[in-house]
């Protein structure tokens, strides 16, 4: 499931695209916006399986060559396409929501079918790979193995794959870590895999709010920060930690169940991630003041969280 953090991240891109470029002049409806932007989520998962299935595949591919050549050896007539039919993979592509998810997103459109290629004659010279083929079997450990290892140890630190993913998916740096932690749970249990739930629908609910309260609330919200700002210049302050401060005091007024640590915390982290190098003390400097002023008048009321809140 998609994390709050990155629902959080999501929804600040999102603003900040409204109030700061020409594009906003095209955003009509903020909330279809961010309804697109976690759609490029699921497709880049989709993708990964998808990328991940065709490097399998093709071990069917090389056969069919080598086969063909006029002259053939041993070696030629005797690749193994084991890893073509691995069994974990397969439970994974014939699942409905994956296949009517690749028949929408059409992946093959824009895979790049030489990096396919290059990536797995790179992986069945790898000690594992043979030692996988070797073994006649088909194991369970040994098919969510093999697939693991092609996916952490061959194709994700390759720099073409990144350069590649990076030019079809713009979301791959903020995205990337979490589709392939995604990826690998599915990988392990594909059965108990919640796709295409990956945000769902209290975390969907979480998001829509959150956009829609700093969009409503932003006067409210700039009138509580501006006072502490007295040593600062507004104009010289980055828009980014602007809008970051906001939506942290629309947590700290508007989401009971989020406890003011975790906003914090979590607002400090995207800021020194996403905004300048001194934007996270900024940040932390500010909504920590916010929250004791808040909290002395009594304007901070939190409950503790259960289902269905």
């Amino acid at each position: 499931m998609i994390s709050r953090r990155n629902i959080r991240v999501k929804v600040m891109q999102l603003l900040y695209v409204i109030e700061s470029s020409k594009e906003s002049e095209n955003i009509k409806n903020p909330v279809q916006q961010l309804e697109n932007n976690f759609k490029k989520t699921s497709d880049l998962f989709v993708y990964i399986i998808y990328f991940l299935s065709e490097v399998a595949k093709y071990a069917e591919q090389d056969a069919r060559i080598k086969a063909n050549k006029h002259i053939t050896t041993v070696e030629d007539l005797n690749v193994s396409t084991k890893i073509a039919g691995n069994t974990v993979l397969w439970q994974i592509l014939e699942l409905p929501a994956i296949q009517h998810a690749v028949k929408s997103l059409n992946p093959a459109t824009f895979i790049d079918t030489e990096l396919v290629r290059k990536l797995y004659l790179q992986i069945v010279n790898k000690p594992e790979y043979k030692t996988y083929i070797a073994e006649q079997s088909r194991d369970i450990r040994n098919e969510k193995s093999i697939l693991l290892f092609m996916l952490n140890e061959c194709i994700l630190p390759n720099e073409d794959f990144e350069t590649h993913v990076e030019d079809v998916f713009p979301n791959w740096q903020d995205d990337g870590e979490m589709i392939m932690q995604f990826v690998a749970e599915m990988i392990q249990k594909p059965a108990a895999s919640h796709f295409p739930e990956l945000l769902g629908e209290e975390k969907w609910k979480f998001a829509k709010e959150l956009l829609l309260t700093a969009i409503d609330k932003k006067e409210v919200t700039l009138n509580i920060i501006k006072p502490k700002l007295n040593n600062w210049d507004m104009e010289r302050i980055a828009l980014l930690d602007m809008i970051i401060m906001r939506l942290g005091v629309c947590e700290f007024l508007f989401f009971e169940t989020i406890p003011v640590k975790v906003t914090i915390n979590e607002y400090i982290d995207i800021a020194k991630e996403y905004s300048t190098p001194q934007s996270g003390q900024f940040v932390n400097g500010i909504l920590d003041a916010i929250h004791k002023d808040l909290a002395n008048e009594g304007k901070i009321e939190k409950v503790a969280y259960k289902p269905g809140n």
